[in-house]
């Protein structure tokens, strides 16, 4: 029961996803989160933070990895299975059956038809990892996150994946430094006032 539910999982993400690469992700969400619950809203958005820093398709990587966190080596197995397989063997059979559709003008229409279908279920999900955020970092940091990574990947940084490498060195080391930071600066403050109040005991 458990191995057909994470094929029937990644089966159904990957052929009812159109696009490919981050459109699947919302697809996922559905059945690794909602429908199946094998993890949280928070552990999702990290699963696809970490995935999207490394290289290979968004969709295989979440599939291996939430497969093996449910059933072990077999269910990233089956979980990949699910996932290629099915969308691999209709590739081959579409290109070599019906390749000489791909002009025409219902063909071409119904391309143009999905794209912005698939844009509202990243928005969804999009807003869905703000509200995660804000609820850690509070709105006015997570909107500054915003601003400044849109910036980044936009005009300055030529890949997303290289600005999401940054934000996990700060979260694993950055983080950590300020927190010593501040907890220094707080010392001498202590320190301060508790000589203070000895002396006026004193008195």
């Amino acid at each position: 029961m458990l191995y057909r539910d994470i094929f029937m999982a990644f089966f159904r993400s990957g052929m009812l996803c159109y696009g490919g690469g981050p459109a699947s992700i919302p697809f996922v969400h559905r059945e690794a989160v909602e429908r199946y619950k094998w993890v949280n809203n928070e552990e999702f958005v990290e699963i696809v933070a970490i995935g999207n820093t490394l290289p290979g398709p968004i969709n295989t990587k979440m599939a291996g990895y939430i497969g093996y966190r449910v059933a072990g080596i077999m269910g990233l197995t089956i979980a990949l299975i699910g996932a290629t397989l099915p969308t691999a063997a209709l590739m081959v059979i579409l290109l070599t059956t019906l390749s000489h559709f791909a002009n025409e003008p219902w063909a071409m229409g119904m391309t143009r038809a999905m794209v912005p279908v698939v844009g509202v279920m990243l928005s969804v999900v999009g807003w869905q990892f703000l509200v995660i955020a804000a609820k850690g970092l509070g709105w006015p940091i997570t909107l500054i996150h915003v601003v400044v990574v849109a910036i980044l990947i936009t005009f300055v940084i030529p890949h997303p994946a290289i600005v999401l490498a940054g934000l996990f060195v700060w979260a694993l080391v950055g983080q950590g430094l300020l927190e010593k930071l501040i907890s220094r600066k707080k010392k001498p403050a202590e320190t301060h006032t508790e000589a203070g109040t000895s002396v006026e005991g004193d008195e």
